[in-house]
């Protein structure tokens, strides 16, 4: 049995690291737990504005200019047409409130998940690495994890608290101690995705800027800026209508890339695959009740929705900050409630989840009225929630238009089933 740590995060990727930093700033040692070699292959390169903010409170912007990021100042949604768009910025809020110009980052994820590796190993953090196997502990109070390390020797690690950031693994869940997976809204998606080099971007200070183009519900593809020359392009549609084609994945990639938007192949006309095409599948889910005494969840861990507006990396490193406020509390014995611990927490972030969740809804089956909502009526308000300023308890006006859409739109389907 090794001596008692005082957190051992389960996963390595932005989440678990996030939270190790943040626990280091608070003077609070980890254990990171992470069964993949790094650097490795991932998707989700976009930041939201928030999650930049995260970047530079973890004191990794200098780190984020040295590698060359592109720099992100917003995101283009284009129509079926290919000629109609609309604008999302990214900007900040001031002092008194005011919305402000401000930036963020695309990044290449396999070096920016080694980058935050590094820097938590650096501040504070022991990195085990190995398969998180099992936890230790009776009934719901967990009390550490079980590790078989390489060559196969079994560890155990305790811990005073355990973080799961292990993502769609969703290890906590499959040990039985937080809720089972239950399918999501969009789980019967297929992602079919690679890097091209020769693309189009958008012109000037802009050429960093994601794109989306949309084809019709549950058919789009994304356009992400990962260096001065490469980005990362991916066409996501209902696993249904990819099986139809019978085609490899890599030609079903190309037919996409030429026909589902008009100016995405007019980008694309002259771009070369330059990475393999991989796909991924049925990502959508959630699981209920991911905290408990000892033990809470942290991003994907948790909780995916529809990567179609980039709050994958926001999640995960948002989360991992509020994670680490919650465990500070905790081991200093300030939590509100000792037996539950990390119910702030569980509340704050599923209310975060839940208006991307309704963001996303309102897009897919209302476009046009999420179009003016966003665009014309609730514009600030709607920045906001692009930004990521997601966890008050009182709705924006733009969140209640978007709710009051979806509610007129259940109606509909009630009265006509």
């Amino acid at each position: 049995m090794e001596p008692m740590n005082d957190v051992a995060i389960v996963g390595a990727g932005p989440a678990g690291t996030s939270c190790a930093i943040a626990l280091a700033q608070r003077g609070i040692r980890t254990t990171l737990i992470e069964k993949d070699a790094f650097p490795r292959y991932h998707i989700g390169e976009s930041m939201t504005g928030e999650c930049g903010n995260v970047v530079r409170a973890l004191g990794l912007e200098a780190d984020m200019q040295r590698l060359r990021y592109p720099v992100k100042r917003g995101v283009r949604v284009f129509a079926p047409d290919g000629d109609h768009s609309f604008w999302v910025p990214v900007m900040g809020r001031d002092p008194d409130g005011g919305l402000l110009d401000a930036t963020t980052w695309q990044v290449r994820r396999s070096e920016f998940d080694a980058l935050l590796l590094d820097v938590a190993r650096a501040r504070a953090s022991e990195h085990v690495h190995g398969e998180a196997t099992g936890v230790l502990g009776d009934g719901d109070t967990v009390s550490g994890v079980r590790v078989r390390a390489d060559g196969g020797r079994e560890t155990e690690i305790p811990a005073r608290v355990v973080v799961d950031a292990s993502g769609p693994a969703c290890f906590l869940s499959r040990c039985g101690v937080t809720g089972p997976r239950q399918r999501g809204k969009y789980d019967n998606q297929v992602a079919i995705f690679s890097q091209v080099r020769g693309s189009v971007r958008e012109p000037g200070e802009h050429s960093g800027n994601t794109l989306i183009f949309y084809r019709e519900t549950n058919h789009w593809a994304w356009f992400i800026p990962l260096d001065d020359e490469v980005v990362s392009v991916g066409v996501v549609v209902p696993s249904d209508h990819f099986r139809t084609y019978r085609l490899p994945k890599e030609d079903f990639l190309r037919k996409a890339m030429r026909e589902l938007n008009p100016n995405l192949s007019a980008r694309l006309e002259d771009a070369t695959l330059v990475e393999d095409v991989r796909t991924a599948s049925s990502y959508s889910f959630e699981i209920s009740d991911y905290t408990g005494p000892a033990h809470l969840c942290v991003g994907d861990a948790h909780r995916f929705i529809d990567p179609v507006f980039s709050f994958g990396l926001h999640f995960a490193m948002v989360e991992g900050q509020l994670a680490a406020a919650a465990i500070e509390r905790h081991l200093a014995g300030e939590a509100a409630d000792p037996r539950r611990p990390f119910l702030d927490y569980q509340n704050t972030t599923t209310r975060g989840m839940d208006k991307i969740q309704d963001l996303i809804d309102c897009f897919w089956q209302r476009p046009v009225q999420f179009a003016l909502v966003v665009h014309q009526k609730h514009r600030e308000e709607a920045i906001d929630l692009f930004a990521g300023r997601l966890y008050d308890e009182k709705p924006s006006g733009a969140l209640m238009a978007i709710q009051q859409i979806l509610a007129k739109s259940r109606g509909e389907l009630a009265g006509r089933s």
